[in-house]
């Protein structure tokens, strides 16, 4: 990411605008760079620890900051405040901030005003919006489009913003996002699917949840585009309670449509304006029903935004190498050992554990070219129990995951990572090599390394 240097960073006008962002997470560093390039008036506050990287950023660009603990003089005297999504209402400060009827904001809607002509894909949705996010990405890098993936995967997109504008924006979007947005209006909006979800945040009932959902349609215009599922039982149960005035395009697997996405006889067919697009399942690269849905989701944000049909069939036959090139190599005493030794970055290991339904005994490691973990938290915490590091250096892999897996354990040869492995599987669970990282270390190259895997789970 290109920083732009500190001089030509600020702009005058807001000086006396004070604003004010509670947690300093990704989003919240995002928006306080971006608050403080548009010359506002910044204070961070965080209730907790701040992490050291968003600490150096912070002091880099001289914005004022506290840590563990709310200063409520320093915070209830703002114009405005910028809410991190993972502070739920019921929080002391939110009540206070409320009751000083101080205007309440997302990161993504302070974005959003500073994005200018830029276009703006949001995608939510309980299930597969990561997916779905990461192939309409790949569609736009293989149209050789210049855009960023955004939200709740890779950069904040107020960071994104501040630091390296770009003309699109593929934007995953949380349900707690969506809650304090304003004008935030994306060109296209996918809404995946609905399931009851973090109900925790809306009083334990799913309406609110769902109405949550529904906000990112509510400011768009005849012009922008709305994809949601129409065999979703809960999206349309509710869909009519909002009025919708964008042009809808709905993906679906059990009947034709005059326009939107669907598919009959192992073909997608996509259907836009006068575009009219038709591929083989067989083709897609990535497997599974759910999947389907996703791909259909993605080829339909990437139509309405104008991609060449040629482009969107190129796009899901080499979603491939971006999906995992997982060989199942042996199943011993119940155990699966999985080679995916081609996931050489973290994208591809995120690929390999998203598609994953068993309990996961992940091996990775090796030459980390600057890997951002961050991204693969989530999935790591709902899938893999152990980590066995197969790598010279390990220490970045045990500082990601140490707090989320029970048991990460150093070994030096492929020999030792398998038994190891081996040793902390049971039945039913899979041992997965995906690395996430190159293998010049301890192997010639990723084929070698996967050779060894295998030579290994043979000796077992």
């Amino acid at each position: 990411m290109h920083i732009h240097n500190k001089k030509e960073f600020f702009t005058e006008s807001n000086m006396n605008k004070r604003i004010v962002i509670l947690g300093a997470g990704e989003s919240g560093v995002g928006a306080a760079l971006l608050a403080k390039q548009k010359g506002f008036d910044v204070f961070v506050s965080d209730g907790g620890p701040i992490k050291q990287q968003y600490i150096e950023e912070l002091i880099q660009y001289q914005i004022e900051f506290e840590q563990l603990g709310h200063t409520e003089e320093k915070i209830l005297n703002a114009a405005e405040v910028i809410k991190s999504p993972g502070i739920p209402e019921k929080a002391e400060m939110v009540k206070k901030i409320r009751a000083a009827k101080i205007s309440v904001i997302s990161e993504i809607e302070f974005a959003f005003r500073y994005k200018g002509d830029s276009k703006v894909i949001a995608i939510t949705g309980s299930n597969g919006k990561t997916t779905t996010t990461a192939m309409t990405f790949h569609i736009f890098k293989t149209a050789e489009k210049d855009c960023a993936m955004v939200g709740n995967i890779g950069y904040s997109f107020a960071r994104q913003v501040a630091l390296d504008p770009k003309p699109i924006y593929v934007a995953e979007i949380s349900s707690f996002q969506l809650d304090d947005i304003k004008s935030f209006r994306p060109d296209v909006a996918v809404l995946t699917n609905i399931t009851e979800d973090h109900l925790d945040r809306y009083e334990y009932k799913v309406e609110n949840y769902i109405k949550s959902k529904f906000r990112i349609i509510e400011n768009q215009l005849e012009g922008d585009v709305f994809i949601y599922n129409l065999d979703d039982k809960t999206t349309m149960d509710n869909i009519s309670k909002y009025p919708i005035k964008s042009t809808q395009a709905p993906i679906t697997m059990s009947k034709e449509l005059p326009q939107g996405a669907y598919l009959t006889n192992a073909k997608m067919y996509l259907k836009w304006k006068s575009e009219e697009i038709q591929m083989s399942v067989e083709d897609f690269a990535v497997k599974g029903k759910h999947n389907r849905y996703n791909s259909m989701a993605a080829s339909m944000a990437a139509v309405a935004i104008g991609i060449r049909k040629g482009i969107i069939r190129e796009s899901m036959q080499t979603l491939e190498s971006l999906q995992h090139r997982m060989e199942t190599v042996a199943t011993i005493k119940g155990i699966e050992f999985i080679n995916d030794s081609k996931a050489t970055n973290v994208n591809s290991t995120w690929f390999a554990l998203e598609s994953m339904t068993k309990p996961v005994i992940l091996i990775m490691g090796g030459v980390d070219k600057g890997n951002d973990y961050e991204g693969l938290k989530e999935l790591v915490a709902e899938k893999v129990k152990a980590i066995v590091c197969l790598g010279v250096d390990n220490a970045k892999i045990n500082e990601a995951f140490s707090d989320i897996v029970p048991l990460i354990v150093n070994t030096e040869s492929a020999f030792d990572a398998v038994k190891t492995a081996y040793h902390f599987a049971n039945k039913g669970e899979a041992v997965l090599l995906s690395p996430a990282c190159a293998s010049f270390d301890l192997f010639q190259n990723y084929e070698d390394r996967g050779n060894q895997f295998r030579e290994a789970v043979r000796n077992l």
